[in-house]
C-alpha cells in the first residue's frame, strides 16, 4: 500500500556525488557534508555515511512525533532523548538492507506511559510510516 500526501508541506532536497565516498549538499547549502566509508565496513572514517544521516533524521522526527502525541495525552516528555542506531547488512539475492532501533527516553514518564507514547509516535512519524513493512524497526522505552 502506497501512502499518498494529502497536501505538501515541505520538500527537502540534496544531492550526492561520489556516493558512500563522495559528497553531499542540501539544496539551500546548510547541509554540506563529506561522505566516507565507515572502518566497521572496510572503509577509512572520518567523515559521516548514508546510516549516520539517516540516524539522525529518524530520530529527530520521532522526538517531534513523541512531543505531539505527549501533547495530545497531556504528558510532559521535556527532557526525553530518542536514540536511533541505523545497520545496514545484506539481504536474500546479495542486495543491502537496513534495521532500525529507535530507544526512548523519558526521564519524567513511567514505563507503561512512555511505551504507549512510543508506540502512538510510531504510528505519527513519518520516516516509520515511510518504512513500516519495509525494514525491521523496533522501539524501546529505556
Amino acid at each position: 500500500m502506497v501512502t499518498e500526501l494529502m497536501k505538501a508541506l515541505y520538500t527537502a532536497e540534496a544531492t550526492a556525488v561520489g556516493g558512500r565516498e563522495g559528497h553531499v549538499r542540501s539544496g539551500d547549502g546548510v547541509l554540506d557534508l563529506d561522505l566516507e566509508i565507515p572502518v566497521a565496513m572496510g572503509g577509512p572514517g572520518g567523515g559521516t555515511n548514508p546510516e549516520e544521516l539517516f540516524a539522525a533524521g529518524y530520530s529527530a522526527c520521532f522526538q517531534s512525533a513523541l512531543g505531539v502525541v505527549a501533547r495530545r495525552s497531556k504528558v510532559s516528555v521535556d527532557g526525553s532523548t530518542v536514540n536511533a542506531k541505523v545497520t545496514i547488512g545484506t539481504i536474500e539475492g546479495g542486495a543491502f538492507g537496513l534495521s532500525v532501533a529507535l530507544e526512548v527516553h523519558t526521564p519524567d514518564v513511567d514505563e507503561a506511559t512512555t511505551r504507549t507514547l512510543v508506540e502512538a509516535a510510531h504510528q505519527v512519524c513519518p520516516y516509520s510510516n515511510a518504512t513500516r513493512g519495509n525494514i525491521e524497526v523496533t522501539l524501546s522505552a529505556v
